[in-house]
């Protein structure tokens, strides 16, 4: 392993109109009550400052790169300068910002490989925003997964978990409608998603032998065929051939029983057929302290489970909670994770 503990947490502005510019903020002004690892942001101070401002909030902001924020930190928030070159107005996105929003999560990768930061964590986009500018990806999963492919010559395939202090969860299939998610959800599809949820929930968080709770398609998992066929001929196949390669995953299982308190102490993830079918009971059993983590990726990434709220953005009712548990939960992650692998 590579003690990588002297290096900070790159944090990305996500869309600048949007609440993480405020959140950035808050968490930094709560370093020392919550005990926050050190990070620097990448982004605009000129929108840091100006929302600051709104916030009524005192936060000294030092423009710096990442060698020298972790010296830095406890005086200001230390801020790898990025211009978005047009006013930004919060709750008012525009297209001009996006790709400023793109700059800063491609300057968090390299920082990355370069080694310079520890791992990243991600503010939230507005995908509607970067696609008007020509955004080719579904969301920040999909585009870390290529960014990470063109930096190191090898294809990944990212996968995304939300994890809340009662559960993880991960969809199969994700930003797609769901009319699509049967033809997508295949059986190498589930069979590649639970190998890499189950490699890194062994190497990055610790659990020797990791429970994977499969959920079904269909109401009560197709009920033996008479609810259509894909639990029996897809998910049943897939989970008799991860259990052929060791892994202890179990189902079909029927989506509206595997959440309660009970069912949940016999798993340490479940696996999700779709997008709601994941996030839905994570966010609703704890949706202030719930990360996004991208599991298969050759660096760490987390980032909070909320997305833009440009309605509150510089309103002062954004709440840092699940900025803090992202960023608490990436230093902890790559404390365990060797960026060589």
């Amino acid at each position: 392993m590579i003690d990588r503990s002297s290096l900070v947490l790159a944090l990305t502005q996500g869309d600048p109109a949007g609440v993480g510019p405020d959140i950035a903020l808050n968490a930094w002004h709560r370093r020392r009550q919550d005990a926050i690892p050190p990070f620097i942001y990448v982004g605009d101070p000129a929108v840091l400052a100006i929302r600051a401002r709104q916030l009524e909030i005192d936060v000294p902001l030092i423009e710096t790169d990442a060698d020298g924020a972790m010296q830095k930190f406890d005086a200001g928030l230390p801020v790898l300068p990025l211009s978005t070159g047009v006013d930004v107005v919060a709750g008012e996105p525009h297209v001009a910002t996006a790709k400023v929003t793109i700059a800063a999560i491609e300057t968090a990768v390299e920082l990355c490989f370069a080694g310079k930061v520890r791992g990243m964590v991600t503010n939230p986009i507005a995908k509607s925003v970067l696609y008007e500018s020509g955004f080719q990806f579904p969301g920040h999963t999909e585009f870390l997964a290529d960014l990470a492919s063109r930096h190191s010559g090898q294809t990944f395939h990212s996968v995304m978990m939300l994890a809340g202090p009662k559960l993880r969860a991960v969809p199969v299939t994700v930003h797609i409608p769901i009319k699509d998610v049967p033809a997508a959800m295949t059986i190498d599809a589930i069979v590649n998603t639970c190998r890499i949820t189950a490699t890194d929930l062994k190497n990055r968080f610790g659990i020797a032998s990791p429970r994977l709770a499969v959920a079904g398609l269909n109401p009560h998992a197709g009920e033996g065929g008479a609810i259509g066929r894909e639990d029996a001929d897809i998910v049943h196949v897939a989970v008799m051939k991860l259990r052929d390669e060791g892994i202890d995953a179990f189902g079909p299982l029927p989506a509206d029983t595997m959440f309660h308190d009970d069912a949940r102490r016999r798993y340490d993830v479940a696996v999700c057929m779709y997008h709601d079918q994941a996030l839905i009971p994570v966010k609703a059993l704890g949706f202030d302290d719930s990360v996004n983590v991208t599991l298969g990726l050759p660096f760490v990434r987390t980032s909070p489970d909320h997305g833009t709220a440009f309605g509150i953005a510089g309103t002062g009712l954004a709440r840092e909670q699940s900025l803090v548990a992202a960023l608490k939960m990436a230093d902890e992650i790559s404390r365990t994770t060797d960026t060589e692998n």
